[in-house]
């Protein structure tokens, strides 16, 4: 997001902290209820635009939306609405990207709340490592033509009594909403998020054999060290990285695998 979307996607994320602070609202509930304006707007585009009409004071266009959601979701829900469409944004679809964004960030909070959100990263990751290994399996989940149903049967089947509420809600919303994106890069997107509930980074490291929990310990003190943040390690195994890791932060890869080590004096020899 640029210019006016970007402040008002900051002055939402301020408004949703100070609400889900509350011990009295359901963190969980409210994502759902966002969820549901979400899919709502993304289908009305005429409703979108009049809800960010540069032409259009603040106020009437907070009028309209509680107006229009008040019998549909709860007030907080309603409150957060009126409060985005108060303020201006560059693109229409800006605002559905940002109320999008708030559902899948009162998730987090909802499964942080509960001690949770280590699980759910975790979850994410692992999730995602399995529908990239398993082509028939994304086929599936990414098919334009099955229903909302059967994606979300099929998921419960996978998800279902074996991952945290909050995981399955997220990536049944991700599956089923797509919105255009992949489902690669959805699950990047709700991983990041996630590490963002806590100001930390996230550091996917690949290695022959699992690590144990002093490798894993000082491995992340040391990253913490060279980003200058906090950060969280999405453990993969791969029999291939002969020796080493192979660590992954963002765009930067920090490769020490032997396998690597040895591609590369072949490289060299070859030249």
């Amino acid at each position: 997001m640029h210019g006016a979307s970007r402040e008002a996607l900051a002055a939402a994320r301020e408004r949703l902290d100070a609400l889900t602070d509350s011990t009295s609202v359901d963190a969980g509930s409210l994502a759902g209820e966002l969820a549901a304006v979400t899919a709502l707007l993304h289908r009305e585009v005429s409703l979108r635009r009049v809800l960010t009409d540069p032409a259009q004071s603040g106020e009437a266009k907070a009028e309209l939306a509680q107006r229009l959601l008040g019998t549909q979701v709860g007030g907080t829900a309603v409150d957060v609405v009126a409060g985005m469409v108060r303020s201006r944004w560059s693109q229409s679809r800006d605002l559905v990207d940002a109320l999008e964004e708030l559902a899948n960030t009162a998730d987090l909070t909802a499964a942080q709340k509960a001690g949770r959100l280590d699980d759910v990263e975790d979850e994410l990751f692992r999730f995602g490592r399995i529908v990239s290994s398993n082509t028939e399996l994304r086929a599936a989940l990414t098919n334009r033509s099955a229903t909302t149903s059967a994606k979300g049967e099929l998921l419960r089947s996978l998800l279902g009594g074996r991952a945290d509420a909050s995981t399955e809600r997220l990536v049944s919303r991700l599956v089923t909403a797509p919105r255009g994106r992949s489902l690669e890069s959805g699950l990047e997107s709700l991983s990041k998020l996630a590490a963002d509930r806590r100001d930390r980074m996230v550091a996917v490291v690949t290695s022959a054999v699992p690590l144990s929990d002093t490798q894993k310990q000082r491995l992340g003190a040391a990253l913490a060290k060279v980003y200058g943040r906090p950060m969280h390690l999405n453990l993969d195994v791969d029999p291939e990285v002969v020796g080493g890791i192979r660590v992954q932060v963002g765009d930067e890869v920090i490769n020490g695998s032997i396998a690597d080590r040895l591609e590369d004096a072949g490289r060299r020899m070859a030249s």
